[in-house]
């Protein structure tokens, strides 16, 4: 691919992802527009502030299994949110990973005629048929992280940019090779996810095209499966195979735990360090020096979805648009955590 198109196509996914972050920013606004409620023509829905109360409403909420600490902190996001509320009640679907036991939590929420649900689906395929059954009923989904296989299954969906997520991490390590002179022979490596997912996928292809713009590839890769012990025994193996590294990226900051640890028993520190997804750990190591630097990839997401469902459920939109309405689809940025800005993002880490 020409560096030029790459360039473009990187650009385009990064630049969609900051414009959904302003449309969060002004659902979350607390500011009236006073000067627009008086020459809106009565459509006070887009001179209103979006955390005004409203008509009460009830949202349920069904995701997986809080097995490891994003998850978590997705559900603990969810109802953060919620309590922010007066005119929320949020009903909450024990997690689990079992697609039939969450088809039954969505088939719940609609015998209950609950007024929207949002729904981060262990099974995105799986789920697009209860999914389909509630938007027919006349309840809104937003759909969080994982897509449904059909659009018509939710009135909105928000998701992490995985793609993006890897241009993040590359374009840093750029900037590194760049500020720290280590030419065109810098040695990266990478510490993936799960390879059989798509999510993976996206986050290796982001990386590597970012690394070709200003010169560079991978020259060690690794994958391990999203949890601490897999990061560790992925770590070793690279580190055996490589006697020097310039820079590493681990794709996520739960097998992260694991990954620091290999680097730790073995000695060895002559790398920058780049993580992924935006733990607390990553960021603590961040403020101590042992990290350079992790990508983001929100575990608020869910916490953004039960503000967008409140507001569909309410029949209001968002404020800061011409047309007052909630977007369809929501792609959230990918921003680097660094020495510079992790004061400002740690509030937001979840705990491995």
């Amino acid at each position: 691919m020409p560096r030029n198109s790459t360039r473009r196509r990187m650009f385009t996914r990064v630049g969609v992802g900051l414009a959904a972050v302003s449309l969060l920013a002004a659902c979350t606004s607390n500011t009236p527009e006073e000067s627009e409620e008086e020459t809106d023509g009565g459509q006070q829905n887009a001179a209103s502030s979006n955390d005004e109360p409203g008509e009460n409403v009830v949202i349920g909420f069904s995701g997986p299994q809080a097995d490891h600490g994003w998850l978590a902190a997705i559900n603990s996001f969810a109802e953060q949110t919620a309590e922010q509320y007066s005119d929320v009640e949020l009903r909450m679907a024990e997690g689990t990973n079992d697609p039939s036991t969450q088809i039954s939590h969505i088939e719940t929420f609609i015998n209950d005629g609950v007024d929207a649900i949002v729904l981060l689906p262990t099974d995105g395929a799986a789920l697009t048929q209860v999914a389909t059954q509630a938007m027919e009923a006349g309840i809104p989904v937003v759909n969080v992280d994982r897509e449904f296989s059909d659009d018509a299954a939710a009135r909105t969906t928000i998701l992490g940019d995985n793609y993006g997520m890897g241009v993040s991490a590359g374009e840093y390590a750029c900037r590194l090779v760049e500020e720290n002179n280590l030419g065109d022979d810098a040695v990266i490596a990478e510490i993936a996810g799960i390879d059989s997912l798509p999510l993976t996928q996206e986050r290796s292809q982001g990386f590597a095209d970012a690394l070709e713009v200003c010169g560079q590839n991978v020259d060690n890769r690794v994958a391990a499966e999203f949890t601490v012990e897999s990061g560790e025994e992925a770590a070793s193996n690279l580190l055996q195979a490589a006697s020097e590294i310039d820079i590493i990226w681990n794709h996520d900051d739960d097998q992260g735990v694991g990954v620091k640890a290999a680097f730790d028993n073995a000695g060895r520190d002559e790398f920058f360090f780049i993580g992924g997804a935006g733990s607390a750990n990553a960021m603590r190591w961040i403020q101590s020096g042992e990290m350079e630097a992790t990508v983001i990839y929100p575990a608020t997401q869910a916490g953004d979805g039960i503000k967008l469902a409140r507001l569909i459920a309410q029949d209001r939109g968002l404020s800061d648009l011409v047309q007052v309405e909630v977007p369809r689809r929501i792609v959230l940025d990918a921003p680097v955590v660094t020495a510079e800005n992790v004061e400002e993002y740690l509030p937001m880490g979840f705990e491995s």
